[in-house]
């Protein structure tokens, strides 16, 4: 006797979809409103980039600031640099020409023996022909070299650019005055090479007191004899 096998006659039993979402764990259940959650404040915390112009302006205005930057130290360092060469340029031309100056009072000096040879030479009436062409010629050049001859009769005494030989009393003079040129003084410009050797004369002492004393005495010797 055949005997059927139990259970096949019976339809497999389909699982309910409302079943099988609940009997899911709770933690993948769990997991979709969080993970949702999250993606929104991330979403609202990120701060939006700035276009791409706008980049490369703010890049362009911090070189442009670099450049200007750097213009204005080598300005500043041009500016040093030019100040510091006027300054070297004009020491440069002050020392040239007090090198200059003194060469030439140093040529000048070797030549005042001559030039004082000259000068008594024409004194004695020596002076003539020939001699006095290159006489006349070496005192041109001297004047044109700067060299000024100064110191005459009758002049102030001044220490300063005279020098006194001789001294003497003169009832001709009220001051100190020069009344003889021994030896003329040269100068270059302003610069003294050698002094004016000169004799010089004081107003004779006690000359105004004897004038008065000597005025009442006629007056009263007078007197008596038109009496």
């Amino acid at each position: 006797m055949t005997q059927d096998p139990q259970g096949f006659d019976k339809e497999p039993e389909v699982p309910d979809a409302e079943a099988a979402n609940q009997d899911l764990p709770a933690e993948s259940a769990a997991e979709s409103p969080v993970e949702g959650t999250a993606a929104d404040a991330a979403a609202g915390d990120a701060v939006p980039e700035p276009p791409a112009a706008d980049l490369q302006d703010v890049a362009v205005t911090a070189q442009l600031d670099q450049a200007r930057s750097a213009l204005n130290e080598r300005t500043q360092d041009l500016q040093r640099l030019q100040a510091e060469f006027q300054n070297y340029r004009r020491r440069v031309e002050r020392d040239r020409i007090a090198v200059k100056e003194v060469a030439v009072a140093n040529l000048l000096t070797e030549l005042l023996p001559v030039l004082d040879d000259i000068g008594r030479a024409r004194d004695h009436g020596e002076l003539v022909g020939g001699f006095k062409h290159v006489a006349e010629s070496l005192e041109m050049v001297a004047a044109k070299m700067g060299l000024a001859q100064f110191g005459k009769e009758g002049e102030p005494f001044d220490p300063m650019i005279h020098e006194a030989l001789m001294h003497s009393y003169s009832p001709d003079v009220t001051e100190t005055t020069c009344v003889q040129i021994l030896q003329p003084g040269y100068r270059i410009g302003d610069r003294t090479i050698r002094p004016a050797r000169v004799g010089v004369a004081e107003p004779q002492p006690g000359k105004p007191a004897e004038q008065e004393e000597s005025a009442p005495e006629k007056d009263n010797g007078g007197g008596p004899d038109e009496g």
